[in-house]
């Protein structure tokens, strides 16, 4: 059953190589079993969606350059997201700021390919519909 995501929850890229933190700013003012709720608009690189270590992807314009630098080698360089467009689908039955509330079985895209998931939502009891 899906839940409610909130400030702190982990995330995980399918091209990164450590886990990340969710930022939830104040925006919306509603709070989760104390943290702050995240809705699918929370999704801006280096504000809401920090750096997951090194980048792999290949579609990344820096990892491309470093490997061919290396003669094919493969590169991963540090990972600046890129996460344009917002999580989705969202839960859109519960709306938080006129957006449907975040859950842990969204997903948001990076420009370079990656698939960036919630691993662990930071909310311990709320369940959404």
């Amino acid at each position: 059953m899906p839940q409610q995501v909130s400030m702190g929850a982990t995330l995980q890229c399918s091209f990164g190589m450590t886990p990340s933190t969710l930022v939830v700013l104040p925006v919306n003012r509603v709070r989760c079993e104390g943290p702050l709720a995240a809705n699918i608009m929370d999704h801006e690189p280096l504000v809401n969606i920090m750096p997951f270590g090194m980048c792999t992807s290949q579609a990344n314009p820096e990892v491309a350059a470093a490997t061919a630098a290396a003669l094919g080698t493969p590169t991963p360089m540090p990972c600046v997201p890129a996460t344009m467009t917002p999580w989705a689908p969202g839960a859109v039955t519960v709306l938080l700021g006129r957006q449907p509330s975040l859950d842990n079985v969204s997903t948001c895209l990076c420009n370079w390919g990656g698939v960036v998931t919630v691993v662990d939502p930071a909310t311990r009891q709320t369940q959404i519909p």
